[in-house]
This record gives C-alpha cells, sequence and structure tokens, in this order.
C-alpha cells in the first residue's frame, strides 16, 4: 500500500465538503469549477502549515466566489494557472 502524505490524506478526507463548495459553485453559474481548484486556493493560504480539521472545513464552506475568483485572477497574472484549463479566465 503506498504511504499517502498528509496533504493527500487532508484532501480524501475533505472531499465530500470540497465536492459540496463545487456543487454550490455549478448553481451559481460557475459551471467550470473543479474540485482541484478549490483545493488549490484553499491550501494556497497555508504555506504547507496544516491547520485543524475543522479549520480547513470552514474555510472551504467559508469560501465566497469573489475570494475564488480574485485567487484566480491572481494565478493568471502570475501565471500559475493555465488559461486552457480553465474557461472561467
Amino acid at each position: 500500500m503506498k504511504k499517502l502524505d498528509k496533504a493527500s490524506l487532508l484532501k480524501e478526507k475533505l472531499k465530500e465538503v470540497i465536492e459540496s463548495k463545487v456543487d454550490e459553485f455549478h448553481l451559481l453559474g460557475y459551471d467550470s469549477v473543479t474540485e482541484e481548484e478549490i483545493w488549490e486556493c484553499i491550501t494556497s493560504r497555508y504555506n504547507n502549515d496544516w491547520p485543524p480539521l475543522h479549520r480547513m472545513v470552514n474555510d472551504i464552506y467559508a469560501l465566497k466566489v469573489t475570494d475564488f475568483m480574485n485567487w484566480l485572477t491572481l494565478g493568471a497574472y502570475r501565471g500559475s494557472i493555465d488559461f486552457e484549463k480553465n474557461s472561467l479566465l
């Protein structure tokens, strides 16, 4: 069995929470938002210093579309987000 790193374990535990946030964004008309983008947006705040699980759940549920779009726009300016993969930009 392959040993998973902490990020992978946390992502697996939070899968349903992330899916819920993706569904919320889809209901608001942002159909191209993916689970991976939500995960990257949330984890970009932590700098590999993982907070308690309850804080991560709160951060995911508290994520607003405007915060996500700001993160996406800044990533596009920095070149860390691929325009080809994301039709929101």
